[in-house]
């Protein structure tokens, strides 16, 4: 099977402007987050898609691989889906560029999702790991999925909610941002006009739902830190000292 990782990266950001380019002990962030995705050694290939020169710029500089798209798009899946058109491969991983720690065993759980599905009856996937902290829980910066018996996902939001496990307890679970997807499902995606929902809530994964397919949910038990915020990244910086 061939599975490739795509990376959209862009330097705008609601939450930390040019986020990507900080400098994170003497590197950026996205090319932390893609030397990282390399260094994994799972893909086939590890591409940053971008619109902004410079963010290409700095990944070619670095000798990785990137592609500069033309049209300015308002999700990271619509951006890879255009790169991947013209790219050879059965299985998309997108993988977000602020996340400089991603780690293997998460990225192999989701791909073994793809290469365990024999029937290819599975197009969406991707991760979740449950929380139980309230500041967790309520924090919009944190996406959260409710998902079936067969976890599958029912709902993506910033606010709590919650699935229930058994008659006694409803566990949390916190969406990690990494997706997989089959290429021709990604594609088909892509030209579904994005949703209400999906624009309200800040959450692509509702547009899948919303039209609806089916996304699977792997649960993993640790995660990596994604920098949103000046605040992530002085964390990262102490976790990147200490390494």
């Amino acid at each position: 099977m061939n599975i490739i990782a795509l990376i959209p990266a862009r330097l705008s950001s609601t939450r930390f402007n040019r986020k990507l380019m900080m400098d994170l002990c003497g590197k950026s962030v996205i090319t932390r987050t893609y030397n990282a995705v390399v260094n994994t050694n799972l893909f086939t290939s590890t591409i940053v898609v971008t619109q902004d020169l410079e963010i290409y710029q700095e990944i070619i500089s670095n000798n990785g691989k990137s592609l500069l798209i033309e049209k300015e798009y308002s999700s990271g899946t619509d951006r890879i889906a255009e790169a991947c058109i013209d790219i050879e491969a059965d299985v998309i991983i997108n993988i977000q560029g602020d996340e400089p720690f991603i780690n293997k065993p998460s990225l192999e759980t989701l791909i073994n999702i793809f290469t365990s599905d024999i029937k290819k009856k599975i197009n969406y996937a991707s991760l979740m790991k449950e929380v139980s902290n309230d500041k967790e829980i309520n924090d919009p910066n944190n996406v959260k999925v409710s998902v079936d018996d067969n976890n599958y996902a029912l709902n993506f939001s910033r606010k709590p909610i919650y699935s229930i496990t058994n008659l006694d307890n409803n566990a949390c679970y916190k969406h990690i941002g990494v997706y997989g997807y089959r290429k021709d499902a990604l594609i088909s995606l892509s030209k579904l006009p994005q949703t209400e929902l999906e624009l309200d809530e800040r959450i692509e994964a509702l547009r899948i739902i919303e039209s609806g397919c089916k996304i699977k949910m792997a649960e993993v038990k640790t995660e990596s830190i994604g920098i949103d915020t000046d605040e992530d990244l002085k964390k990262a910086i102490d976790i990147w000292k200490n390494k």
